[in-house]
Parts: structure tokens; sequence; C-alpha cells
């Protein structure tokens, strides 16, 4: 749901509901409109915009140059005051991209599945004994990985895991760069190495197999 006319009016943002005219310097990306469903509630500010939906609240950061637009009902598009500078078009981008994911991610959340490719590769849930210490869960993954011991890793608080099989890490949450980030920070113990084919593999990733050289 969008903010009623009268809201709009005494924002100290530029707002309107006619459609971005053409120009010589669009984003491709950036001039795509976002259909917000009637269980979200955008709220602008001079800085920010507050995303608040089902699964939770969030806020977009937004640039003194970035400009909202209303050209449908339940419908917001982005442009900027000067598309001819790098900046406000890299911006416009960026800024259409964070909150069309905070739309989905106040309604659907994004998740992620993780596969542990390895003989011996496997992974359980078990309580922290550090607790919620550090911005924790109180839960982490412990994961064996062809170290002489195992690896553990804390689940933060936001982010969700689960282990459907031993080799399967099953994750979600609502913001999804801090979901690819956790993920890629798992990965980061066992990288998917070219020969073997042996690795923590994040969703459908695949790597190409070299062959070893023989003498």
């Amino acid at each position: 749901m969008l903010p009623r006319p009268h809201h709009i009016l005494q924002s100290a943002r530029c707002f309107s509901s006619s459609a971005i005219r053409p120009h010589g310097f669009i984003s491709h990306m950036g001039r795509k409109p976002i259909s917000v469903p009637p269980s979200v509630i955008l709220t602008p500010t001079p800085t920010s915009m507050q995303v608040k939906g089902p699964l939770g609240e969030t806020s977009v950061p937004l640039e003194p140059f970035i400009k909202l637009l209303y050209p449908a009902p339940e419908t917001i598009q982005i442009t900027v005051e000067d598309p001819s500078l790098r900046k406000q078009r890299q911006m416009w981008g960026l800024t259409r991209a964070l909150i069309d994911n905070a739309v989905i991610g106040m309604t659907e959340g994004f998740s992620v599945n993780l596969y542990l490719v390895g003989v011996g590769y496997r992974a359980t849930m078990e309580d922290d004994p550090r607790g919620t210490e550090e911005g924790n869960s109180g839960k982490r993954l412990n994961m064996k990985l062809g170290f002489s011991h195992s690896v553990h890793q804390p689940i933060p608080q936001g982010i969700t895991a689960d282990v459907p099989t031993p080799t399967k890490i099953s994750l979600f949450c609502t913001d999804k760069q801090r979901l690819g980030q956790y993920a890629a920070e798992i990965r980061q113990w066992r990288k998917p190495e070219p020969y073997k084919g042996k690795g923590i593999f994040i969703g459908n990733e695949q790597i190409k197999i070299k062959a070893v050289k023989k003498k």
C-alpha cells in the first residue's frame, strides 16, 4: 500500500505520478517499475524508504537526487535529477534493486541451498556454547569438511538455517545481501576445486572439472 497523497505532499522529496521522460541517458534496470503488494507499506522520508510487510520492516537509504514516481496504483518507479552524471545513473539502478529486494524480502523472503560435495563431508545443527553473544542466534553449524577437526559456523540472528540432509544446508533470510554474504562465508571453508569437484556449492553452482596432466 502506497502513501496517501497528503503524505506525498508533506515529504521534502519530489514525488510525481507522471511517467519518466525519455532522455539520452537511461538506466534500463533503474527505470523498471516495482510492483508493490497490498500487504506492503512504503513510507518515504527525505533520506530513506521505509518498507514494512508481513515478515518485518527494513529501510533503504535514498540519495538526495533520487526521485520517486507513482505511474499507477500499487506501483513505484525510480528516477534521478540528472541521469547524465555517472554516479546518479549508478545509484539509479542500485536504489531500484534495493527497494525491490526489500519488498520481496518483507513479503516472501529469500532462500538458498548449500551442498557439501566430498567423501565424508557432512553437516549437523547444534547449540552454540556462546549462546547469543556477538549477535548470534544460539545455534551453529557443525561441518565435517575433510580437516582433522570439525568446522563450527555460528548462525547469526535474522538468518534461519536447516539441515534436511547431512550434505544439504538450507538458509532463509529477509535480507538478500546478508543471506548471500553468510552463504559465501560458509563456502569459504571449502571452495569448490576443479580437479575432483569437491567443496561447498551454493545453489546450482557448477565448475568445470580440469583434467589431470599425466607425466
